[in-house]
């Protein structure tokens, strides 16, 4: 099989597309041929070695896919050969085959494109955590999205809106926002050209409810001096590459509660929560409430640029790779 994988830690570039031997598969696995295998910022973070967790070189970075199962090993009852499946591992999806235990597969109905399938799980996964049990958000509270136009938030725009809530998103362009106006956003600003703080305030009415921050660095002081008395302020990572110092006497005039969340230990602490956020969640995928935004699909041997399209901060929703093309 052709599988994209990084030699030496470093920028996106260092990225290799090589022949491989196919995996094989064991007592509880199942194989899949990979269809769509969608980016996430972790990956662009392992690459680098700057990620929480370090993966000896070489390995093939990509944790979410769909595709179709071609062999399952011994004891598999979870999914059948033929079947139509996605899901997630800590890497291993940029390639033509990944072989991985058959729970963590669900299956694709006929409905649901394969990069639609591929670019679900991590982003939207992310969002509901923090604004289901994370924030705890009410229908009718105003929810301010940082980096709204990228993978975590954009989806965070559309679980807002899911739950009822009123969405002003904070992005850096006039595309990025009119993309997050198009998605349900009620009110957007523009930090790049705006003063944050300010704008959130007006256009809230008095402040944010709950703020969803993404991408840290300057924009999260802002936000912070823009909630109302009492709102949470949910940490969910630092795609600005700068963690912010947030100065502790705001937290205590203005009563706000910041909360820290990681999609990679969530279950582990919560398990209750996470199994509950977890069902309603793929319900509401599979009836069509909730579909990831795809801007970008690349070829296998262009995973660097897709992985650097990240990195940057240019893409869109979600951006795919395709073995196929």
């Amino acid at each position: 099989m052709r599988a994209a994988r990084c030699v030496a830690y470093g920028p996106p570039e260092n990225i290799v597309v090589e022949d491989l031997p196919d995996p094989s598969v064991s007592a509880g696995q199942a194989l899949v041929q990979i269809r769509a295998a969608a980016v996430n910022f972790p990956d662009v973070l392992m690459v680098a070695d700057q990620y929480q967790i370090s993966l000896p070189v070489p390995f093939i970075p990509g944790s979410e896919f769909a595709g179709v199962v071609t062999a399952v090993g011994d004891d598999v009852t979870e999914v059948s050969v033929g079947e139509r499946v996605f899901g997630s591992g800590f890497a291993g999806a940029f390639a033509e085959q990944v072989a991985l235990p058959a729970t963590m597969l669900r299956q694709v109905p006929d409905s649901i494109r394969f990069d639609e399938a591929a670019a679900f799980g991590v982003a939207h996964t992310t969002a509901y955590h923090a604004l289901r049990s994370v924030a705890e958000v009410t229908p009718g509270e105003w929810v301010v999205v940082l980096g709204a136009a990228g993978g975590v938030g954009l989806a965070a725009v559309d679980v807002a809106r899911a739950f009822g809530a009123r969405v002003l998103a904070a992005a850096s362009s006039a595309e990025k926002l009119a993309l997050c106006t198009q998605r349900g956003a009620e009110a957007v600003v523009n930090y790049d050209t705006e003063n944050l703080k300010e704008r959130i305030k007006e256009l809230t009415d008095g402040g944010a409810d709950v703020v969803i921050d993404p991408v840290g660095g300057p924009y999260s002081e802002a936000a912070l001096r823009a909630t109302r008395w009492g709102g949470r302020f949910v940490v969910v990572g630092f795609a600005s590459g700068e963690i912010p110092r947030i100065p502790l006497n705001l937290v205590l005039l203005k009563g706000v509660i910041i909360k820290g969340f990681e999609v990679r230990t969530f279950a582990q602490h919560a398990p209750d929560a996470a199994r509950r956020d977890h069902d309603e969640l793929h319900a509401r995928f599979q009836s069509g409430q909730l579909r990831p935004y795809v801007s970008a699909t690349f070829p296998l041997a262009e995973v660097g640029a897709a992985l650097r399209s990240v990195a940057d901060r240019r893409a869109l929703g979600k951006v795919i790779v395709d073995p196929t093309r």
